[in-house]
Parts: C-alpha cells; structure tokens; sequence
C-alpha cells in the first residue's frame, strides 16, 4: 500500500488519476472526496483522453460493443472512452423523465450517495439488445447503486455485461466489493481510503 499526506509537498507534474487526486483532491466529511476541478465539473480533457486509452487496453478482450453510463458526470467518460474502442456508441441512463424520451424503456431506482436521495434512471428499450456486449462506466464508486442499477438494466435488456469501469472506488464503503461478488470484471483506476488525520491512502483489491 502506498499513503499520502496532504501536508507534504510534492512536485508538479501531474498525469494520472492519482496523481491528480494528490494535488486537487479533497476529502469532506462523510467520505466525500472533492475532485470538482479535474473529473466531474470542470473536467481535465487529456487527462480524460488518458483515462479511455486505460480502460480500453483493461477492457481490450471483453468484446465491447456498447459502453453504458449514468448522467451527467459518466458521460464525458465514456465517450472519450469509446472512441478508443473504435467509436462504439454511448448510452446514459436519464435520471429524469422527458418528452424527448421515449415511454418504452428499462428502468430502476437508485440512491445517490453524494445527494442523498434516490433517482428513477431509464435507457429506452431501442438502445440495448440481447446482442450486446456492454461496459459500464462511471466517475465514482461509492455504495455501487449506480453501477448495480445499470446492471439490472443490462440484465433486463438480455444484453451482457462484460465489465464495470470506475475512476475512483471508495474502499470505505461496500460498493466495490458487491460489484465483484456478481463475477462480473472490474477495473478501478484510483481505489481510496482515508486516515483518521484526513489524509488520502491509496490501496489494491
């Protein structure tokens, strides 16, 4: 295992997500970790370019033909990620019904861990078949609701899911380790824990 104290000074060249987690990254109470200013509000593009290229070389014999998200934050994520994979398409689960969606589709409810509340998430019908091969994607693992609703949905479509992508796990909370009881590939870039003084611990599963 490798720890990391805020405190300490390091240099400034940055690349990776853990780097970047060292430099910008922030943890709140109630396990929150702020990374705002490179992932998921103001977004780092080559760092993201960074991250596709990584999870497709992870990825790179599952048979991807479709890679599956969640609104908003995975979205940036997975299509720069699918263009690696030969620009395979890109659907996202909508947290919130509209005209534009249509009334056919496959739905599950999830709870959001960071807002505290549960969301209905729906992929129309049209966009997942028994014949696809699908990877999941997403920014954070906290509590695995997200990445566990999709999977549902995949199941419900008859399509497969090949394996799940995370940017940042949370080792603190049980998502991770639900995910990996199912069988089903998964592949985190950063896995996090956190000391009681507040500095950040990086670790493996």
């Amino acid at each position: 295992m490798w720890y990391y104290n805020r405190k300490t000074e390091i240099g400034e060249t940055y690349g990776t997500v853990k780097q970047k987690i060292l430099k910008y990254g922030e943890m709140r109470e109630g396990g929150v970790l702020k990374v705002d200013s490179f992932l998921n509000h103001q977004i780092d593009v080559a760092l993201m370019q960074e991250i596709g290229k990584e999870f497709a070389r992870l990825f790179a014999d599952a048979g991807v033909n479709k890679i599956l998200t969640i609104e908003a934050s995975g979205i940036g994520i997975a299509c720069i990620t699918a263009q690696y994979f030969g620009n395979v398409p890109v659907v996202f689960a909508k947290k919130s019904e509209a005209k534009n969606l249509d009334s056919d589709v496959y739905s599950t409810t999830v709870h959001s861990y960071t807002k505290g509340k549960d969301f209905t998430v729906r992929v129309s019908k049209k966009y997942l078949s028994a014949e696809d091969k699908v990877l999941i994607l997403d920014d954070f693992l906290a509590n695995g609701e997200a990445a566990l609703g999709l999977m549902k949905i995949v199941k419900a479509s008859g399509a497969e899911t090949v394996g799940v992508g995370i940017c940042i796990e949370k080792a603190f909370q049980k998502g991770g380790d639900l995910i990996r009881a199912t069988g089903v590939p998964l592949h985190s870039l950063a896995i996090v824990d956190v000391q009681r003084d507040g500095s950040i611990k990086f670790t493996e599963k």
